[in-house]
């Protein structure tokens, strides 16, 4: 195992245990058992077992976050032999068990609403005020530029942590009637490719969402190897579900469709961060996904996150250090897709080298490429702070309009 990689499909939520900060994992494959807990500390470690660095590299960052105390290869294959143990890593044993699942969830018709009655009610009774209550929060008069409305930028954090966000990103599709959505979330479980598909119908509390199963289909067939042959990644990802229960709201009883990508990150699966690795690599999926977007009907959704700052994504120091140039960092990459410049916007992720961990990058690099000209307004900017970790997530709202 020179190239170790930690599995990139599990949740760490922050709890107290008598006293002691720890992480509660969350393993939808049943690998890591319920309720096992593991030290804060850990969370960076794993953040750095990418696949990518090897023994010797991961000895020399471990020992920098550790304010320098020796860690040896030994130390770190002994560290391994522990995760490995535990389930936390992508190994022989957790790719058997993820092939069943991939197998178990093709077989279905629907994805299911797998959050509902833990991020948002899973009742509709009381899903429907809830979210009407998270719209009305949404800030009074903001001005779009004249034009129609082709997309907007909404976050993917829990609904209740980023509300004034959702708010600003979907207040403004009351009254549309959209008969396509093309919604990009972001796969944080995808490895092959930059891309998956499904043409399963997202369900909701409120209903089910409908894929455009002909769209997905021409979408599959000119992605190629941009897209990740199996769609499992869509099973448990949250980026998506909550953009089709936002949007199973907002627009009501008008009959639409999806078109459900999920968005991997451009890190190894491109040989160079460059618009130019990008469009080589995904340049005829992009074209097909224009022509959709094109049409008078059809909307873009991209439910993505910011900067993810702080020790539970890697870094060695605390979010709040982080925050003043993550959030510049932010301003930047919206600066550039306000003007229509993919260059531009390729330029700034490469400049810090992606150290802020925008997990959106792809899917708004992917709408930088599709979108008409028009124009972004930025409705809402926010960040989420998680003390327990001293880590933080930014995220915002963004209309598009075309010009």
């Amino acid at each position: 195992m020179e190239h170790p990689r930690a599995r990139h499909d599990l949740e760490f939520i922050p709890f107290d245990h008598e006293g002691r900060q720890m992480i509660l994992v969350r393993d939808r494959l049943d690998l890591v058992p319920y309720g096992t807990g593991v030290p804060p500390g850990l969370l960076p470690v794993l953040a750095l077992m990418d696949g990518l660095r090897s023994l010797d590299d991961l000895a020399r960052e471990i020992t920098a976050l550790q304010g320098g105390r020796p860690v040896s290869r030994e130390d770190i294959l002994s560290v391994l032999a522990e995760l490995d143990q535990a389930g936390l890593l992508d190994t022989e044993r957790y790719q058997a068990a993820k092939a069943q699942a991939a197998a178990d969830f093709a077989a279905r018709d629907t994805r299911g609403a797998v959050f509902a009655g833990q991020a948002y009610p899973d009742a509709p009774q009381l899903l429907s005020p809830y979210l009407d209550a998270v719209l009305d929060l949404a800030p009074a008069g903001a001005a779009l530029p004249a034009g129609r409305l082709v997309g907007v930028i909404a976050p993917h954090i829990d609904p209740e942590a980023g509300k004034a966000a959702y708010a600003a990103a979907y207040a403004p599709l009351r009254g549309l009637a959209p008969r396509r959505v093309i919604v990009l979330g972001v796969g944080h479980q995808i490895i092959r490719g930059l891309y998956s598909l499904t043409d399963k119908a997202y369900s909701t509390p409120l209903g089910d969402v409908p894929a455009d199963a002909a769209a997905v289909d021409r979408l599959r067939r000119a992605g190629g190897k941009a897209v990740d042959p199996s769609e499992l990644q869509h099973r448990d990802e949250h980026s998506l579900e909550f953009q089709a229960v936002f949007l199973r709201h907002v627009l009501g009883n008008a009959p639409f469709s999806i078109v459900p990508i999920l968005c991997g990150s451009p890190v190894g699966a491109l040989p160079a961060f460059s618009r130019q690795a990008f469009l080589d690599a995904a340049g005829p999926f992009l074209d097909a996904l224009r022509e959709l977007a094109a049409a008078p009907d059809t909307l873009v959704v991209a439910g993505v996150d910011f900067c993810h700052i702080g020790p539970k994504f890697g870094h060695d120091k605390p979010a709040e250090l982080l925050e003043e140039a993550a959030m510049a960092h932010d301003t930047a990459l919206l600066d550039a897709l306000s003007r229509g410049d993919a260059e531009a916007f390729f330029a700034e992720s490469d400049r810090v080298e992606d150290r802020y961990n925008v997990c959106g990058l792809t899917a708004l690099a992917t709408l930088a490429e599709i979108l008409p000209p028009s124009e972004l307004t930025v409705l809402c900017r926010d960040i989420m702070r998680e003390k327990e970790t001293a880590s933080a997530v930014t995220f915002a709202a963004a209309a598009v309009t075309a010009r």
